[in-house]
C-alpha cells in the first residue's frame, strides 16, 4: 500500500517537470504559451513526452489500486475515478494528437479532418480531466473542513483553466496565444492535488 501511494506521490512532480523542461526546449517553433502539452509528442523527440504519459499514468493506476483499499464507499469512488485520470493519460500516450495552433510548422492552425489516433487521443484527454475533475468533488469530504474547501477549489479551477484552454485551442481570437498557458495551469493544479492526496494517502498507511 505505501509502495502504490508513493507511486502517485511521484507522478505528478514527473509530469510537471517534464512539460516545462521539454516546452523550454521544444525546437521547430513549439511555444509553450501557444501549444497543448500534447503537442510536445509531436515533431523532433516526441518519443519523449509519449513516455512520460505512458509512465505518469501507470503510476497513477497503481496509486489508485491502493488508494481502492481504503475504507469507505465514497473513497473507492474516488480511486476508481483517480484510476480514469491515470487510464487516460496511458491512452493519450498511446494516440499521438493531431496538430493544432499550427505546431509543428507548416500545419494549419485548426484541422477540419482529424485522423484516428488524433480522435482517440482527445477522448482519452477528455476522459482523464474530467475523472479527476470529478475525483476532486468526491473525495473532497470526510478529512476535514480545510482539505474539503481546498478540494472543492482545486475542482473549480481545474475546470475553468480546461476551459479556457480548450477555446483557446479552438482559436479564440482572445484566448489561442495564451491556451497552453491556460492548460499547463490546469495540469499543475490537478496534479498538485493528486500529489498531496497521494501524501496524505501514503501518511495515513505509515501510521496505521
Amino acid at each position: 500500500m505505501k509502495a502504490l501511494c508513493t507511486c502517485g506521490v511521484l507522478a505528478g512532480p514527473l509530469f510537471v517537470v517534464a512539460f516545462l523542461i521539454q516546452g523550454a526546449v521544444k525546437p521547430g517553433g513549439y511555444d509553450a504559451l501557444r501549444h497543448p502539452v500534447s503537442s510536445l509528442a509531436l515533431g523532433p523527440y516526441g518519443w519523449a513526452q509519449t513516455a512520460v504519459f505512458l509512465v505518469c499514468g501507470l503510476l497513477t493506476v497503481a496509486f489508485a489500486a491502493g488508494l481502492v483499499r481504503l475504507a469507505g464507499v465514497r473513497r473507492k469512488i474516488g480511486a476508481v475515478l483517480v484510476g480514469l485520470w491515470g487510464v487516460g493519460l496511458v491512452g493519450a500516450g498511446l494516440f499521438v494528437t493531431d496538430p493544432v495552433s499550427g505546431y509543428p510548422a507548416g500545419t494549419p492552425d485548426l484541422l477540419v479532418d482529424h485522423t484516428t489516433a488524433g480522435i482517440l487521443h482527445d477522448l482519452f484527454s477528455v476522459l482523464a480531466f474530467f475523472s479527476l475533475a470529478a475525483a476532486t468533488f468526491v473525495l473532497a469530504a470526510g478529512s476535514g473542513s480545510g482539505w474539503a474547501a481546498y478540494s472543492v477549489l482545486s475542482g473549480l479551477a481545474f475546470l475553468g483553466f480546461f476551459f479556457l484552454s480548450g477555446v483557446g485551442f479552438q482559436q479564440d481570437p482572445g484566448l489561442v496565444d495564451t491556451a497552453g498557458l491556460w492548460q499547463r495551469l490546469s495540469l499543475l493544479t490537478g496534479w498538485t492535488w493528486l500529489t498531496l492526496l497521494a501524501r496524505r494517502a501514503r501518511t495515513r498507511t505509515a501510521v496505521s
